[in-house]
């Protein structure tokens, strides 16, 4: 539907007959329970949408009073069989979907009917249950597709006669078969540009020679190696995803391509210039013996030289985390001059060097997390080394320190995670700096920094001076907040996220309220026994009070300034009284609020936990005389002491009457008759 039609299209929809519904020449019969193709819809429809019905058979006379259909989908149904003539009305279908039905039943038949659409652009035959030699005999006469899908078949075996004709192919899906063996079953694919071989068994892909092929998806296969035949042509590969098998070495690579987009992720690769042990195998050579047919060939590589005959030059995504990577070859990084992402996090790296000639002048994020570092190191002369480094993961490594000044060379770096790293952040200058540290001093640009689970133990004075953090997370540090708390007054303007889940934190003495940019707080999994009173002054959007120890919050909790801009409270797994739920009432009425944990939330009364949702009357009446007014009770209590006071009180006077009004006379003067 062309955009700027909202009203035409509105007014467009209208139920048919049948019980489908119509917008414009579309028609969609989706769920409707049809056991065949309805015969009263509208003669102009162009678009027939009959998903999850129970047809079976789409027969001769099915679509003849549809004749500008282009657009047939009948995924999920029942269908067994598609007679010789059912297409003979529709010679302008452009697209059809057949997938998750029966063809496999009569797939002979069915391929006469399709080879009478001499139109057909996009055909989906994915859940057909379909064997190779089935596909073949179904696509045969199909050579005007332009885009074929035959996943979640039982196809095993392709060879080159599956795909014979398909002239004008340009994507084919093969993903979620059983494929074990490829043998030339794209050579006469000479547009093929998209080829998806995911979720197979195939063990290996050698002599790889597609030279039209843009992108390329073999990933989640058992593929130990991938070697490209070497010669000058140039390769249009510009996306190659090899994640998820079992490769033992870097691919061999084309030595012409436009690749861009190169994922090794969850392999078994390493480099074997340097083990761990220091030994080298830089003279060591591999053969690979290639038979095909009766011809036999030979190549030999070097086992850390195996990309030196590839143009790495216009790689910009480079992606070989989750490996047994212990080093990089010599100049390896050197070869990529566009790399702009790099991940290598989950491997043995246990140190990582970069010097001006792997300078990486394009890179904006390197991820380095969950390694075994124990060293960064940088060899610093005049260039620049990361100059577009805007993220930067060290997460889970065994650091301790940063090369000093490093971040001066990262001009445009935006966030850093040095978290579960025994780091320490540098002090104010003039101070004592003699222990490794971080520096992160007037970096201007870092605006999200996790030091989670670094052991810090209290920040001293100012190591957030010159910095403009937006996001800082210390959660998990136990001692973070045991020394002087001076180091917020350098993030009161910007900071608007913090963290500090699990720093055990269980005064109310902190004082959050200069903080007046924050708008998400996480104080959860501490031992908070009140509500901190300066967070009722902050204006947060988020705030997340889980694992505490509150036995309530206030009960005007909904009408200071913090309830009023709240849109999301996190409060389970808190030791609440069942008694005093009068902040829980206020805050099921609050405007705008989201409690996302509220059914996790409970409450005690003796030894129950219960939802404060759904009290039990018992509980609640309970809760009345606990809760009762006290000035009512001390006035029920003072009130028969009273009265006992004025009984006696009245008694004693009138049993002294005489006597004070004598005293009264001789005191006074004046004579009284009696």
């Amino acid at each position: 539907l062309a955009m700027g039609q909202g009203n035409r299209m509105d007014a467009a929809w209208a139920t048919s007959p049948g019980g489908c519904e119509l917008v414009q020449s579309i028609m969609d019969c989706t769920g409707r329970w049809l056991s065949s193709i309805p015969g009263n819809l509208r003669g102009d429809t162009e678009e027939l949408f009959l998903d999850d019905n129970t047809i079976q058979v789409l027969g001769n006379a099915s679509l003849l009073l549809y004749p500008q259909l282009w657009h047939l989908s009948l995924t999920r149904n029942r269908l067994e069989l598609i007679e010789p003539g059912a297409f003979l009305s529709s010679q302008g279908l452009e697209v059809l979907s057949l997938t998750d039905n029966l063809l496999f039943t009569n797939y002979s038949l069915t391929a006469t009917a399709l080879s009478a659409l001499p139109a057909l652009r996009m055909l989906d035959l994915a859940g057909n249950q379909l064997r190779e030699d089935m596909v073949s005999v179904l696509v045969s006469n199909l050579s005007s597709l332009e885009s074929l899908s035959v996943a979640r078949n039982v196809i095993m075996r392709l060879d080159s006669s599956v795909f014979t004709n398909l002239t004008q192919l340009l994507e084919l899906n093969l993903e979620k078969n059983y494929i074990f063996e490829i043998d030339n079953a794209f050579e006469g694919l000479q547009r093929l540009q998209r080829l998806n071989i995911a979720y197979n068994y195939l063990p290996c892909l050698v002599g790889f020679g597609l030279t039209q092929l843009r992108v390329l998806n073999v990933s989640n296969n058992i593929i130990e190696w991938f070697l490209t035949l070497q010669n000058d042509d140039l390769f249009e590969l510009e996306v190659l995803d090899l994640s998820h098998n079992r490769l033992l070495f870097f691919p061999v690579l084309p030595q012409q391509s436009k690749l861009h987009s190169l994922l090794l992720q969850d392999n078994r690769m390493s480099f074997y210039q340097r083990l761990p042990n220091g030994t080298s195998l830089a003279n060591i050579t591999m053969q690979f013996l290639i038979i095909d047919g009766n011809s036999t060939n030979i190549t030999t590589v070097r086992l850390w030289e195996e990309l030196c005959h590839s143009n790495l030059s216009s790689l910009r995504l480079l992606d070989m985390s989750q490996n047994q990577v212990w080093g990089l070859p010599d100049d390896f990084l050197a070869q990529m001059p566009s790399l702009t992402h790099l991940k290598l996090n989950q491997n043995c790296l246990e140190a990582f060097h970069l010097s001006e000639e792997d300078s990486l002048a394009m890179l904006t994020e390197l991820d380095l997390s969950q390694n075994q570092l124990v060293e960064l190191g940088v060899k610093v002369g005049f260039g620049d080394i990361l100059p577009n480094l805007q993220l930067f993961n060290l997460s889970t490594n065994r650091l301790q320190a940063l090369p000093p000044g490093i971040f001066t060379h990262t001009r445009k770096i935006t966030t850093l995670d040095l978290s579960r790293n025994r780091v320490d952040l540098c002090p104010q200058p003039g101070e004592a700096e003699s222990l490794p540290c971080v520096d992160i001093r007037g970096v201007e640009t870092l605006t999200h920094l996790s030091l989670a689970g670094c052991g810090l133990q209290g920040l001293s004075s100012r190591p957030f001076q010159g910095t403009s953090l937006r996001h800082l997370d210390l959660s998990d540090n136990h001692q973070v907040l045991s020394g002087d708390l001076g180091w917020l007054q350098d993030l009161v303007l910007t900071l608007q996220v913090l963290s500090l889940r699990n720093t055990s934190l269980s005064s109310t003495a902190v004082d959050f309220s200069a903080l007046h940019s924050l708008v998400r707080l996480d104080l959860s999994g501490n031992s908070l026994a009140a509500f901190p009173p300066s967070l009722g002054r902050l204006r947060l959007r988020s705030l997340d009070l889980r694992d505490n120890c509150l036995p309530a919050l206030p009960p005007d909790v909904a009408q200071v300034p913090l309830g009023r801009s709240l849109r999301e409270l996190y409060l389970s797994r808190n030791p609440y009284n069942c008694c005093t739920l009068g902040w829980w009432d206020a805050l099921q009425l609050a405007e705008g609020l989201r409690l996302p944990d509220g059914r996790e939330v409970t409450c005690s009364h003796g030894s129950r936990w219960l939802s404060p949702g759904a009290l039990p009357e018992p509980v609640l009446q309970s809760c009345r005389w606990q809760t009762a007014d006290l000035a009512l009770l001390y006035l029920v209590l003072a009130l028969p002491t009273c009265l006992t006071l004025l009984v006696a009180f009245v008694v004693v006077f009138l049993m002294l009457k005489e006597k004070l009004l004598k005293m009264v006379k001789t005191r006074c003067g004046v004579s009284s008759p009696y």
